[in-house]
């Protein structure tokens, strides 16, 4: 597959940076970062499980290639290391390495290397340039796009963070081939969110290629990848740091699937993709229970999902139930709570998402307590 010939641009107020998508782009990455990075020196940070795939050893060959110097990084793998401890071993790793403020930290992992590796850069030396070359489906679409890194909190999901926009993103398709199912159907969640709260006609693709795509078809997996990171990137750039209610949008089923993840420990039992597909149902029922949209909308998406083998009861994936006081109790402590009071992105159907924060407490805790 040829390369992409042209990356999409994420427009800022004060600067745009390219996101690269394309099949054999890790291949390539030297040649695409040594125009942006202030000088020929990055610092790798990635985790044990990329780290005995082929994806380092391609990454680094092309850096050394292009010239440019690499010192590597290695973390715990998994929701545990977006942590405070942490986050402080690689900082102070990073500054042992003998790093400077021309010194670009790149990203290589997942949503949880994206969001621990961009927040340190954020931080170190007061901020250094950053690159994110994500290797799972859901921080292709999701996580490395938007500048948004971070931890958790004992209070809650990346309650401590910063927004620190990226130098580049590189996106490369090959890197899915050997992703587990199971991450895969995880990421999904968040390519649908994209169709749920902006455009329906892409959630209608979605429906009639959403199989092809995650049983490998590379094509389709550029295209679905492409326009999702195309809704996110618009969105950001009308609200890069959240200010007007715009970038909210993005959170759909997240102050559900923030919850669920909370109660279940941040761990590998409930992935931050299943977590989002639980929430969007619920965000779905809840906006139908309201008179908000159709239920048969909310039905069109569950069904969707149980299609591709994607869980959308909690009960279901996790032989549990939550008490409901619990649930709210965890999505008060959501940082898209004002004073204490929650805050909801639901639905007028598929397609058109909206912030609120007036839910009538009744029909939240019927909606709640169906999984209890």
């Amino acid at each position: 597959m040829s390369p992409d010939p042209s990356p999409l641009m994420v427009e800022l107020t004060e600067r745009r940076y390219p996101i690269h998508i394309s099949s054999g782009l890790l291949d390539r990455a030297g040649a695409v970062l040594a125009p942006l990075l202030p000088r020929p020196l990055v610092l790798l940070v990635t985790d044990a499980n990329v780290a005995r795939t082929p994806h380092l050893g391609r990454l680094e060959g092309s850096l050394a290639s292009a010239g440019i110097a690499v010192r590597r990084l290695v973390v715990a793998a998994g929701e545990g290391s977006k942590s405070l401890d942490a986050y402080g071993r690689l900082v102070e790793a990073m500054l042992a390495s003998g790093i400077d403020r021309k010194t670009t930290v790149l990203a290589l992992g997942g949503g949880v290397i994206g969001d621990l590796a961009g927040f340190a850069a954020a931080t170190a030396l007061r901020g250094l340039p950053f690159v994110q070359v994500p290797t799972s489906l859901l921080a292709q679409v999701d996580s490395s796009v938007g500048g948004k890194t971070g931890i958790n909190s004992a209070h809650g999901k990346n309650l401590i963070g910063a927004f620190h926009q990226p130098l580049a993103v590189l996106i490369d398709v090959d890197v899915l081939q050997d992703l587990p199912e199971r991450e895969l159907k995880a990421g999904y969640g968040e390519v649908i969110k994209h169709g749920c709260l902006a455009d329906a006609d892409y959630f209608a693709w979605l429906e009639a290629n959403a199989a092809a795509m995650l049983a490998g078809d590379a094509a389709l997996r550029l295209e679905a990848i492409r326009r999702s990171v195309e809704i996110k990137a618009a969105i950001v750039a009308d609200d890069e740091r959240e200010t007007t209610g715009r970038r909210a949008l993005l959170n759909f089923g997240h102050t559900f699937a923030h919850a669920y993840e909370a109660l279940t420990g941040y761990g590998d039992r409930l992935l931050h993709g299943e977590a989002v597909a639980l929430g969007m149902v619920k965000a779905a029922r809840l906006s139908a229970a309201l008179g908000l949209a159709p239920g048969a909308d909310a039905e069109q998406l569950e069904a969707h999902l149980s299609s591709l083998g994607i869980a959308t009861d909690p009960r279901r994936l996790l032989n549990q139930g939550f008490p409901v006081e619990a649930v709210i109790e965890a999505m008060t402590r959501d940082k898209k709570a004002e004073a204490g009071a929650l805050r909801f992105v639901l639905w007028h159907g598929v397609g058109r998402a909206f912030l609120t924060g007036g839910v009538d407490p009744a029909a939240l805790h019927e909606i709640l307590a169906a999984d209890a």
